[in-house]
């Protein structure tokens, strides 16, 4: 079941709600004993539960009532994700008659396209792992004219006659499209995606035409505008000042997304995660290229797709993030993953940095695939700003493996870049992985950094602290790596590219880096480093917070920031040498 038949489910009445899975917290008459709501998109369902019942419990609860994993779920109550399991109800403020949001990050979901005979279209999602019989129940549901008959569905032209089957058993790992035919009443073709997103690609009419090109020359570059049967759309690199030059796989990347545009080849957004995240599609619609995230449909923004309720105050998700900023984020994580020879300013040299980060650029966009929800009127106004990062081929991600198999350096990449940058939200989820099929080598890739270099070290969030491999030593090339790096040269090389921090982000990257730093030379390990930088729980600050607390304390008002980043190195120093 997806997102979507989920928030269009009808809110369920409390009585019924708890007459079923429910009923056995009825007897929760205690006066810790609250009533909350769970609601998805416009959806509510009440919910019986204790104060100090913990996050997982929650998540538990929703999984045995509404079937949805608990890898699956997010939840977010006042702008907040509750991200740490282990705390209690309580200790996130949440009380009698509040409602808690459910973000869903669906996996093994398939979209299914449906073309009818009498030229009907209309298209939905299952879950893979349901069976035949339930795929011929949902298209008789949704198609006019056959309620009350059993479609014949055919998969290389063999009848699928065991309703049984399941549907992913139907296609080879290697078949990128799954085409089944609906006889006599329909065509039906789905494609499963890596890392467990939701896609529907469609053929173009072969009588499709593209009119009306032009073309604007900008440093020599073509940067295309086009119209496809009146449906305007518009790429555009975002160019902050004339000395920077782009590399060319930067260039490359953005034009074939704008050849996709033109021959009609779709913005396909995932279901999966709390912002509108777009898939493109090269020239030919056979492979993606790149993956887009507008600013205004980031979590808590105000053309948010997924139902989450816009910020009041501006706070993100994450706390010291701030709404609207994800996308630069997104391209600061890969700027600052530079490669570990040279300077940072040679990243635009090569295509991978250290951690292997995809390239991501800045881009004015405009298509009425995005979420319009006032309607597509092709205007200005309704140019999408968002960032535009490389499509990486992979085997999923590290959630549908153990960490067991992990190579060690992999790890250490990440861990080395999550500390630089204060990554609130690293989990397995957002680290792809790739297995050459010739010699076996497991690749790890970074994604998703759009709640890096928060204002301050709040929520922070490292899950490889539980990775048998961020208790191993560093090697001497990542040492080295990290001898190297300079934040001061970081912020400047930022600041080239447009991405002027705020005081309080340049903070959290000086003293990040400082940390790191001043651990590697130690010997300390990631888990020790990262351990310093998480909190325990969420009532409990972290060691990295109390260490910049203390300097706050100890240093005069008014006085510089070097001043104050000089009293930090010397509390650091002290705590360093305590837990050691």
């Amino acid at each position: 079941m997806s997102a979507v038949d989920i928030a269009m489910s009808p809110i369920l009445d409390g009585t019924t709600q708890y007459a079923g899975c429910f009923k056995d917290r009825l007897d929760l008459c205690s006066s810790e004993s609250i009533k909350i709501y769970i609601t998805v998109g416009g959806s509510s369902t009440p919910m019986r539960m204790m104060e100090s019942d913990s996050i997982a419990s929650v998540k538990l609860r929703i999984q045995e009532c509404k079937g949805f994993v608990v890898k699956s779920q997010k939840l977010v109550f006042g702008g907040r994700e509750l991200s740490r399991t282990n705390s209690l109800v309580k200790d996130y403020g949440i009380g009698d008659g509040n409602a808690l949001h459910l973000a869903l990050r669906v996996s093994d979901i398939l979209m299914i396209n449906v073309r009818t005979a009498c030229g009907e279209e209309f298209e939905f999602q299952v879950d893979k792992h349901r069976n035949v019989g339930y795929l011929k129940r949902r298209i008789a549901k949704k198609g006019k004219g056959f309620h009350d008959v059993h479609p014949e569905i055919f998969c290389h032209g063999v009848k699928l006659q065991d309703d049984d089957r399941l549907i992913g058993d139907l296609s080879n790992s290697s078949d990128a499209v799954l085409h089944l035919v609906v006889h006599k009443y329909a065509e039906v073709w789905s494609k499963t995606v890596e890392r467990d997103v939701e896609l529907s690609i469609t053929s173009p009419d072969s009588n499709n035409r593209m009119e009306g090109i032009c073309e604007e020359k900008s440093k020599g570059r073509s940067i295309l505008s086009r119209t496809l049967l009146g449906q305007d759309f518009f790429l555009k690199p975002v160019i902050v000042s004339p000395s920077v030059e782009f590399p060319h796989f930067l260039w490359k990347m953005a034009q074939s997304v704008s050849d996709g545009l033109a021959l009609g080849r779709q913005p396909v957004r995932s279901s999966e995660g709390t912002g509108g995240t777009y898939f493109m599609q090269d020239a030919t619609g056979d492979k993606y290229v790149a993956i887009f995230k507008p600013i205004d449909e980031e979590p808590l923004a105000l053309n948010n797709p997924q139902g989450l309720p816009p910020s009041l105050d501006g706070i993100g998700l994450k706390r010291g993030t701030r709404v609207g900023e994800g996308a630069w984020r997104e391209v600061a994580a890969y700027i600052l993953d530079h490669p570990c020879e040279g300077s940072p300013q040679s990243l635009f040299r090569a295509e991978v940095g250290f951690a292997g980060v995809p390239p991501t650029m800045m881009v004015h966009c405009l298509h009425k695939g995005f979420n319009h929800p006032n309607g597509f009127y092709c205007s200005s106004e309704q140019v999408k700003t968002g960032s535009l990062q490389m499509f990486r081929k992979n085997h999923g991600s590290c959630e549908d493996m153990g960490p067991r198999d992990f190579p060690v350096d992999e790890v250490h990449k990440i861990c080395v870049l999550d500390i630089r940058v204060a990554n609130a939200d690293r989990h397995a989820g957002n680290i792809l992985l790739h297995k050459d099929p010739g010699n076996g080598r497991i690749t790890l890739t970074p994604i998703d950094h759009g709640y890096c270099l928060p204002e301050n070290f709040e929520d922070c969030t490292f899950e490889w602290l539980y990775w048998p491999q961020a208790r191993q030593p560093f090697s001497r090339k990542t040492l080295d790596y990290i001898k190297s790096l300079d934040a001061e040269k970081d912020i400047a090389v930022l600041q080239f590219y447009g991405l002027d921090l705020s005081p309080e982000v340049a903070r959290t990257l000086r003293v990040s880096t400082m940390l790191l730093k001043k651990g590697a030379e130690r010997g300390l390990t990631a888990f020790a480093i990262g351990s310093i930088m998480c909190r325990e729980n969420l009532n409990k600050k972290s060691v990295i917070e109390k260490i910049v607390q203390e300097a706050k304390d100890t240093v005069l008002p008014g006085m510089s920031e070097a001043v104050f980043l000089e009293t930090v190195s010397e509390v650091m120093d002290s705590t360093l040498d305590k837990l050691l």
